[in-house]
């Protein structure tokens, strides 16, 4: 089946390469019993995807469970899970088949995979090793047949580093990732989803539907929309239902956003057509760019106090008047989005040394987001160097100084 056929049959609006790239891993990977991880924020529609890997595989016929890990109790997710046993726990009045039991032949789906407790993570991890697990309260093995398809929203690296999750289990899991990316990095598709919003409320409600005016495109398209495709849903229906005159401008539609100013950062760096980078990989590559005109400010202003160039002429001049120099953020000591202006002390000189180290310190972050180009496109380096602006041998050249594997 092709990717527009696809999205036909399960309602999949938008043209984005990385909601097309998704589309097709799903259905590629869907024959197999191979396990899924799908990752992306709250409210990309993480939950379609399952779906579309249930219904394209063998196992179609068999029972499809949706689990929400987030919202089971600690105390009885094991029994939600796997069962349990008469009198194994306070309230168990009888014996309880669990979803791994139930599902048998078919698929679960565990959403917020990353809420298990970790106890629980050690159970799930015996099932996708063996297909073994004991109910609670009994020591009988019991088998299944069962093929997992997980999601998440939080950075899994992040929490297995803090202890919170299974690294043996990550690894397991992410046989097959998938990455659903956010509704800012699908910009083209936003005007596109809201009308079709617009229309389903318009019937929904019996009422003409919503038509924007083009500062409102703009709006929307520009904002950063935290919730994605959920938060645009419920704002379109807001917007059907409260306002009488359906044609939206930008000054309407900001009465319905949280904070309309959080759009995109100012226009510093020109995107290239078709290039999608988040807030802080975009910051971080405006802080490239100037890199050199740092060092270059840097060694000029340190030549100057050296060799006691005469201060600029200005019949208003005030003593205590100094320049201010923009100087790139420290990763450990500020916010990730922020960039410091600061004040040097006067006749204060700057050392070569303090240039290399601001230099290592932005190599780190040109590393990481090579590092992140390369795993979106799955190494594929012609498209990294796409999206990151540069050619591709300078970046075989930054991957073999940086030793990126």
């Amino acid at each position: 089946m092709d990717i527009q056929s696809i999205k036909m049959r399960f309602g999949i609006i938008g043209n984005s390469p990385y909601l097309n790239r998704a589309i097709d891993v799903a259905a590629q990977v869907a024959p197999t019993d191979l396990t899924v991880l799908v990752n992306g924020e709250s409210g990309t529609g993480k939950e379609v995807f399952p779906k579309i890997i249930h219904q394209l595989s063998a196992r179609k016929h068999g029972h499809f469970i949706a689990v929400n890990c987030g919202a089971i109790p600690e105390g009885t997710i094991d029994s939600e899970l796997f069962g349990h046993e008469k009198g194994s726990f306070t309230g168990a009045s009888d014996t309880r088949k669990g979803y791994f039991e139930v599902a048998n032949g078919g698929t679960i789906f565990l959403d917020e995979v990353a809420e298990l407790p970790i106890s629980t993570q050690v159970r799930l991890l015996r099932v996708l090793e063996t297909g073994e697990f004991f109910k609670v309260g009994s020591s009988k093995t019991l088998k299944t047949d069962v093929r997992v398809v997980a999601a998440t929203n939080v950075d899994i690296q992040k929490a297995i580093q803090d202890g919170k999750f299974r690294e043996d289990l990550y690894y397991r899991l992410n046989s097959v990732p998938i990455y659903i990316p956010p509704l800012r990095e699908r910009k083209e598709d936003i005007h596109l989803i809201f009308r079709k919003f617009a229309a389903d409320f318009a019937e929904k409600y019996r009422m003409p539907p919503l038509k924007l005016t083009p500062d409102a495109v703009e709006l929307i398209e520009n904002y950063y929309w935290p919730g994605n495709i959920r938060q645009l849903k419920n704002i379109t229906e807001q917007i059907s239902i409260i306002e009488a005159n359906k044609e939206i401008t930008a000054e309407i539609i900001k009465k319905y956003l949280p904070d309309s100013r959080r759009s995109e950062l100012p226009v510093l760096y020109n995107k290239k057509e078709g290039e999608n980078l988040s807030e802080r990989e975009l910051l971080y590559k405006v802080l490239f760019d100037m890199q050199r005109d740092i060092a270059e400010l840097k060694r000029a202003v340190s030549s100057n106090v050296d060799h006691n160039f005469p201060p600029l002429q200005n019949s208003q001049k005030d003593d205590n008047f100094e320049v201010d120099t923009l100087v790139p953020f420290d990763h450990n000591e500020s916010k990730p989005d922020q960039i410091i202006i600061s004040k040097p002390e006067k006749h204060q000189h700057i050392s070569d040394s303090e240039i290399i180290e601001e230099s290592l310190s932005l190599q780190d972050k040109e590393k990481e987001m090579i590092r992140k180009a390369l795993d979106r496109h799955r190494g594929k380096r012609k498209a990294a160097a796409k999206e990151l602006g540069i050619s591709e041998r300078t970046l075989y050249r930054k991957i073999k100084e940086y030793d990126i594997r």
